[in-house]
């Protein structure tokens, strides 16, 4: 059997690295843009918009960018955000600079603290992916519209990050050795 080529190895270590790489904790800047946490100019801008067409994982943050003297951000339960209610929010931050991390699987609901803008759409709902579906890019979240059914229990547990962590191994092992064995000849 011969030996590999330096530049062989080298490319196998590369694709290791970026394969755990991947699954880092993330920062999503809510909206895409410093401005965007306000009352959409229409339903078609919602923040549930830019919400379905990201990945969410378990340990990825939200930031938040707003005037704190005119508004502030609620976490609230399902219910609380279909009736827009602020009065008993999970969560009150009003800083200007938010940053909420996002710890388990399942919904999380938020609304403006300002009078009148969650009724005229200024609400979000993200999706945070179970450990099990941990790898990135594959496909987009489901839309919160699916969420105002029954409620997504969240995966917790030390079996199913022990799961998580099995499969993502498997993944790159097999990634490795198809790699390595292409390179050796």
């Amino acid at each position: 059997m011969a030996a590999t080529k330096p530049s062989s190895l080298l490319f196998v270590v590369l694709l290791s690295a970026s394969i755990l790489i991947s699954s880092e904790a993330r920062e999503f800047l809510v909206g895409g843009s410093d401005s965007a946490w306000k009352v959409p100019p229409t339903t078609t801008d919602s923040l549930n918009q830019w919400a379905e067409k990201n990945r969410f994982q378990v340990g990825d943050s939200l930031v938040w960018k707003y005037d704190a003297a005119k508004d502030s951000i609620l976490q609230v339960t399902r219910e609380a955000y279909l009736s827009c209610n602020r009065s008993n929010p999970l969560a009150e931050h009003k800083d200007g600079a938010t940053v909420v991390e996002l710890r388990r699987s399942g919904a999380y609901y938020f609304i403006s603290g300002a009078d009148g803008a969650c009724e005229e759409g200024q609400k979000m709902i993200v999706v945070v992916m179970s450990e099990r579906h941990s790898l990135r890019g594959l496909a987009p979240g489901p839309s919160p519209v699916e969420l105002e059914g029954p409620s997504i229990a969240p995966a917790t547990g030390a079996a199913s990050r022990t799961v998580a962590a099995l499969k993502t191994g498997v993944v790159a092992t097999v990634v490795v050795l198809a790699v390595m064995s292409r390179l050796i000849v």
